[in-house]
């Protein structure tokens, strides 16, 4: 049993630290197409609540406490403000340095996992954690004409949002564990699609709907970047609650970090992003701390 789910759970993260980029690369082309971050995140949640459909009979809502229902709401609202976010931010900023900002995202965790969650890490987990973190001023240095890591690229609105959507997607990521200790993962990612599109599509009536009907043609027009963000999304997604549910958070987040190399080579693959070789390096400390967190697990 425990050999089935550390392989339920390995698979998980290597969809994750895949499907997660290539989420990122087709946000990226529909948005550099006149598609609207708000509108790409709630035709990426609508999409994936057509397909759960089949899955509603086997969830029994009706047994679930009211706790979970609570936690729901939160990394739903939470959740997609923070998907929203990212994506502006993709609009507009570098894959190749955006990816590896994410792994400020393993810091956030384990604190909200130490204090919600009651996991608290290992001396060479938190070491690890440190590496990756260390490993992204390598990434962030790159751009700045050679100088180094400078604290003024904070001042990027790419890079704000960006930092504003890894402490949601973490805070995120804390409630979805909570929800799935009281479900299960497939109920927990149904529930994220239904909701989640629920909330942008309202966050739409409220500021967008005039731009409504352009949107739509922009995605008529995209059928086939569209589908390939909601399947890579809908993969990320499912199994990003699979590995929640074998291994604590602020692991499994530091893990997902190893998708840095993907990020730095899809921005130079898809987008032309200069400076590959040292945003290369820096990916490469960070998935060296990744790998010193599962060694010493």
């Amino acid at each position: 049993m425990l050999l089935l789910i550390f392989t339920l759970t390995t698979v998980a993260i290597i969809v994750r630290i895949v499907s997660s980029p290539l989420s990122n690369v087709f946000q990226k082309q529909l948005t550099q197409r006149e598609a609207e971050p708000l509108f790409v995140s709630s035709a990426t949640y609508g999409f994936l609540s057509i397909l759960t459909i089949a899955f509603w009979p086997e969830l029994k809502l009706d047994n679930l406490p009211v706790e979970f229902w609570w936690n729901v709401l939160v990394f739903n609202a939470i959740g997609v403000l923070g998907n929203v976010l990212l994506i502006k931010a993709i609009r507009t900023g570098e894959l190749s340095v955006l990816g590896p900002v994410n792994a400020y995202k393993s810091v956030v965790s384990i604190v909200f996992g130490m204090l919600l969650l009651n996991e608290i890490p290992s001396w060479m987990g938190a070491g690890g954690v440190a590496l990756i973190v260390a490993g992204s001023y390598v990434v962030l240095g790159s751009g700045n004409q050679g100088r180094g890591f400078s604290l003024d690229i904070l001042k990027q609105p790419e890079i704000q949002f960006r930092l504003i959507a890894l402490v949601c997607s973490a805070i995120e990521a804390v409630f979805i564990k909570r929800a799935m200790l009281l479900s299960s993962p497939m109920t927990t990612f149904v529930l994220w699609c239904v909701l989640g599109f629920l909330f942008s599509f309202g966050w739409i009536i409220l500021t967008l709907r005039n731009r409504l009907s352009e949107q739509i043609r922009v995605f008529s027009a995209q059928k086939g970047t569209c589908a390939a963000l909601f399947v890579s999304t809908g993969c990320m997604q499912f199994s990003t609650n699979v590995a929640f549910d074998g291994m604590q958070v602020g692991y499994v987040l530091a893990l997902f970090q190893t998708s840095a190399l993907l990020n730095v080579l899809f921005g130079y693959q898809f987008f032309k992003e200069k400076n590959i070789i040292q945003k290369l390096v820096g990916a490469v400390i960070m998935v060296t701390g990744a790998a010193l967190i599962v060694m010493y697990k």
